[in-house]
């Protein structure tokens, strides 16, 4: 009998293996600057005076509010290589038997509101009712541009670089734990008014890192940004590495993480490291320039908290807690796929 594969588990494909397709199956001609890696946010194509920097990536976890997550998820993607989101596409599939004229409507609203606020076109896309699917999913392609000498990629961290992180862990899973176990969490004993903030969050502090991005690029020498996404902090901090060839060491006290993430995560057991955390920003940034960068972002209402620094490949991926010194797991999936 042959040998009977392993099954992949919900979520981002393991790294080893999404490493390993990557160097076999992609492709690039000589106008693509930046191209398919691990920890490289999006591609980045010349053309001629400034780069276009292309990103697609598909909302899957949630249904409720989805337009306003395709947007802001894709263009922080743009944000972090210094870009600035410009055309937003969007493949926009609904479940049959359910979806009706008004339900699509309402994606295309909030597709459309959230694209305003970034001062970002909706210019394209696909839309179909299809069957296999029990809620909607967006797959959306955003779009921006950069002047070449303001590329950023998260492959320009540096060894003794400081590492900033914005706002806390993990804004994006915080709004989906409580939109997609609300009426469980009412039924435990959650106030109402608690769900309700903890829904906010896509709002309050919001899923978008365009301005913080922006702040912390004015303010100083910034070698690198990443977006932790599917993992959350643990696996933005391992790709982030993978892309830069460094280590990290973390300082676990260091790490903030909100309070309602907290309850939340200790309610359902999971790990606030490794739980989708769009929302917050990883900078690497020049030692020299890290307090002047951390004192703009805070002048501008974003926290920013001094976690860690970079460090040698041969140090690895490392966190200082109360256990000591030890290396940071890398979740072989996002924690929050255990209670969808």
């Amino acid at each position: 009998m042959g040998k009977t594969e392993k099954k992949l588990s919900a979520g981002k494909l393991p790294i080893k293996v999404l490493e390993r397709f990557l160097k076999r199956y992609a492709s690039a001609d000589t106008r693509v600057v930046v191209g398919a890696a691990v920890g490289l946010d999006s591609a980045v194509i010349d053309f001629d005076d400034r780069y276009l920097i292309a990103k697609t990536d598909p909302i899957t976890f949630v249904a409720e509010d989805i337009g306003v997550y395709a947007i802001h998820i894709n263009a922080n993607d743009i944000a972090v290589m210094g870009g600035i989101p410009r055309w937003f596409l969007a493949t926009v599939l609904l479940p049959e038997g359910s979806s009706t004229v008004g339900s699509a409507e309402r994606i295309f609203s909030q597709l459309s509101r959230a694209c305003r606020g970034l001062g970002v076109s909706l210019c394209g896309g696909h839309t179909e009712v299809t069957f296999g699917i029990d809620r909607p999913i967006v797959i959306g392609q955003m779009l921006g541009e950069v002047e070449k000498e303001g590329l950023i990629t998260s492959a320009g961290a540096r060894p003794g670089d400081a590492i900033i992180l914005t706002k806390g862990v993990a804004v994006e899973a915080t709004s989906i734990m409580a939109r997609v176990k609300e009426v469980e969490l009412l039924k435990k004993g959650f106030s109402r008014r608690f769900v309700s903030r903890c829904k906010n969050f896509l709002q309050n502090p919001g899923l978008s890192v365009l301005k913080e991005a922006q702040v912390a690029i004015r303010s100083g020498r910034v070698r690198a940004m990443h977006d932790p996404t599917e993992g959350g902090l643990a696996s933005g901090l391992h790709e982030l590495a993978i892309a830069s060839s460094c280590g990290i060491l973390v300082e676990r006290e260091k790490i903030p993480v909100f309070p309602e993430t907290k309850r939340l995560c200790e309610f359902f057991g999971l790990d606030p490291l490794g739980v989708i955390a769009s929302g917050s920003l990883i900078i690497s940034v020049d030692p020299g320039d890290a307090p002047r960068v951390a004192r703009a972002l805070e002048r501008s209402g974003i926290r920013a908290s001094r976690i860690g620094v970079v460090r040698q490949k041969r140090s690895g991926v490392k966190i200082l807690d109360e256990k000591g010194l030890r290396p940071l797991g890398l979740p072989e999936r996002d924690e929050i796929t255990r209670i969808l």
